[in-house]
């Protein structure tokens, strides 16, 4: 891709990026890498996702929640593996409608949410491109050495947990379009999670402690729990009643003529971003118990099986699920 105009690309490097690197590591954004040290006993954890303009936010969304949006899948990739944050890379396609006020709300969302999970920018790329805007993230973070959770460690006989509620997403993209007749501060709740989730970073270091495999749930959750199913070698039994819905969730559900139908939506649709873990049947009340503790729902969905892939019921009864999730093609 062609890269920015030179003052347009360094004025936005010097202006609005610049501040947001750490002081040390980044180098202040003027050499072409960054430099870490190392962390003894350590583990360094990586990830990367990318968003798109139309796919993963609408193009009338506000850059600073997009930027906002952005860090967070990324770091619930982290809390997934157990891992604490410290930074980031970044990389901004810049289309057309990103001018200099759009370019300083993404900048502006950045700098809110490097204070709340206190992390810092350490260096990237800018682009422009004709469209559509399009944003990655290398996401950094340190776990004790040996101890980040994966997707494989679940065994038959395990307990499948979700963190949160689930279904959000999926509503909030329907009330970020308009569609769905809820009041507003049901929608707004909708909205919000759709447009700026919550990475559970305030659980990660539980699921380290005591889950077996851990998924975040980015593509659904049928779908991140077939992952863990698949990377184990297990079936896991998902039970569709015991789905953890908000109050938002909640009034969309009622209002719904095929509760299964409802549930299995809700189940597949995806951008939840929680935590879906397996643990030992031993360690249920130590989690509720940490769980409450930091004011989190945790609701126990189902449990490791013999087999493959993910079996739900719903009422006791079989459900042949339609689809896992999203896809990415």
């Amino acid at each position: 891709m062609p890269a920015l105009d030179v003052a347009g690309e360094f004025e936005t490097i010097e202006k609005l990026l610049r501040p947001l690197a750490h002081p040390e590591w980044g180098r202040g954004l003027q050499d072409d890498v960054a430099v870490l040290p190392s962390r003894p006993g350590h583990d360094l954890v990586l990830t990367k996702d990318a968003i798109v303009e139309g796919v993963h936010f609408l193009p009338d969304d506000p850059l600073d929640t997009v930027a906002k949006k952005l860090l967070r899948v990324n770091l619930s990739d982290l809390a997934a593996k157990g891992a604490e944050p410290f930074g980031y890379l970044l990389a901004c396609h810049w289309s057309e409608r990103c001018g200099w006020p759009e370019r300083e709300a993404f900048a502006a969302g950045l700098a809110e949410d490097q204070a709340l999970f206190n992390v810092f920018l350490l260096g990237g790329d800018t682009v422009k491109t004709p469209g559509p805007a399009a944003f990655s993230v290398t996401a950094l973070g340190w776990v004790p050495a040996g101890a980040a959770v994966s997707r494989a460690g679940a065994q038959v006989g395990d307990l499948v947990f979700v963190t949160g509620t689930i279904g959000d997403g999926m509503l909030g993209l329907k009330a970020a379009r308009g569609e769905l007749p809820l009041d507003a501060e049901r929608l707004k709740a909708l909205v919000d999670h759709y447009r700026m989730p919550m990475p559970r970073l305030d659980f990660a270091e539980v699921v380290r402690t005591l889950g077996t495999a851990a998924a975040d749930v980015s593509d659904g959750l049928v779908a991140d729990l077939a992952h863990i199913a698949k990377a184990s070698g297990v079936g896991v039994a998902l039970n569709l009643n015991v789905l953890p819905l908000s109050a938002a969730a909640q009034a969309w559900f009622e209002d719904r003529v095929d509760p299964q139908a409802a549930l299995e939506a809700l189940a597949t649709g995806g951008d939840d971003y929680q935590i879906a873990f397996t643990a030992h049947p031993r360690h249920e009340e130590t989690l509720r118990r940490e769980a409450e503790r930091r004011l989190l729902r945790l609701t126990r969905i189902g449990a490791v099986t013999a087999g493959a892939g993910v079996a739900a019921t719903y009422d006791g009864q079989a459900v042949a699920l339609e689809r896992d999730g999203w896809t990415h093609g």
